[in-house]
């Protein structure tokens, strides 16, 4: 058999880009203002801005950290859910798998930004976090990959993008109108501030219907997973990668005229951008390592991005950048994985995470 058709259950370069996600989240805006701050050129200066989030239209490289995370989750959908259909494991089954990670993503994600541990409810925001973006993409598209056939999954995508776009722009917000794109004046926000009272973070991030541009951005993810799982040769799974990122991106850039790229509120132009820079890196990786298989560099992010979500939440109970203690993310996500997928550890996962808070707390690291 051609070695080019035969494709592992685990694509190595999806790990190693969620990888580079986690550590572009952990290190690339403080490094490179930092580089500004000491060095004081203009290159320094436009790099920092590339890594600092723009205050309302446009984009920057560092608003992709947040939709590549949502894409690498939806790539690996058509490789974790088909094994489980192949095994014949039943949809009741897979639902409370579902529906167990979810509870879990959105616990995590009060801990880490929702103020869940300072137990004041003035302080708790229901809705506000990575995770939780990632726990309604996932959910969803997981729903939409199990009970619809392929052709489905686009419409679905496509219909998430309309409806929301509409969302944005047709309806009227009490005191100030008709909806429109800018701060204090969509709808999206208005039914943020409505549904959350007063758990609603107070920012301009929205969160609740912007539910249907993270399954869009998910399920981007998914269309990615399924071409890489598919009997197509490696390299024109590389070609046909960097194709459709080339497309969306201008898809988006080119809607993004009518309808502004805006990260804040998730808009459907910026699902379209953002997805195919998201394509376009995993080409990118999937041709380094995948086809010219050019892998001696990955560990370090491979480990990372197998242990994406223990990162993240370590990411936000230690500052690795100011204390310089890169090897506790590295050990951390290990444990946390052996803890996790080991079922005879599992009991000490939350003596784990126990632990790892109160040294926060108590400042002893």
């Amino acid at each position: 058999m051609n070695e080019s058709l035969v494709k592992p259950n685990r694509i190595l370069s999806i790990d190693v880009l969620r990888g580079f996600d986690m550590l572009l989240i952990i290190f690339a805006d403080r490094f490179f203002i930092g580089l500004n701050e000491g060095v004081g050129t203009s290159f320094t200066e436009s790099l920092a801005r590339q890594f600092d989030h723009p205050e309302w239209f446009g984009s920057t490289f560092y608003d992709i950290i947040m939709p590549l995370f949502l894409f690498v989750v939806g790539a690996v959908i058509p490789f974790s859910l088909s094994k489980r259909i192949q095994e014949n494991t039943s949809k009741t089954s897979i639902y409370k798998k579902l529906i167990k990670r979810f509870i879990i993503l959105f616990i995590l994600g009060w801990i880490v930004q929702g103020n869940l541990l300072a137990l004041d409810s003035s302080q708790f925001h229901i809705f506000s976090n990575t995770l939780q973006a990632i726990a309604v993409g996932y959910f969803f598209s997981c729903i939409a990959y199990i009970n619809l056939e392929r052709k489905w999954l686009y419409f679905i995508f496509a219909a998430c993008l309309i409806a929301y776009a509409l969302i944005l722009t047709i309806p009227n917000v009490p005191g100030v109108g008709k909806s429109v794109i800018l701060p204090d004046r969509n709808y999206a926000l208005y039914f943020d501030h409505l549904v959350f009272g007063k758990f609603d973070d107070g920012l301009q991030y929205t969160w609740f219907l912007t539910g249907l541009g993270f399954t869009a951005t998910t399920l981007s993810g998914v269309f990615a997973g399924e071409l890489i799982k598919s009997k197509l040769p490696r390299e024109k799974v590389a070609l046909y990668l960097f194709i459709v990122g080339i497309v969306a991106l201008g898809l988006g850039l080119i809607w993004g005229i009518w309808h502004p790229i805006v990260k804040k509120i998730w808009t459907s132009s910026f699902v379209l951008a953002s997805s195919g820079v998201c394509y376009i890196l995993l080409a990118l990786f999937y041709w380094i390592i995948d086809v010219k298989g050019k892998t001696k560099w990955t560990f370090p992010f491979k480990v990372i991005g197998m242990n994406a979500i223990a990162a993240y939440v370590l990411s936000h109970v230690f500052n690795f950048f100011q204390n310089c203690r890169l090897p506790i993310l590295w050990i951390g996500a290990i444990c946390w994985n052996l803890l996790w997928n080991d079922h005879r550890y599992r009991r000490f996962r939350p003596t784990l995470f126990i632990a790892l808070v109160y040294v926060q707390k108590q400042n002893i690291y």
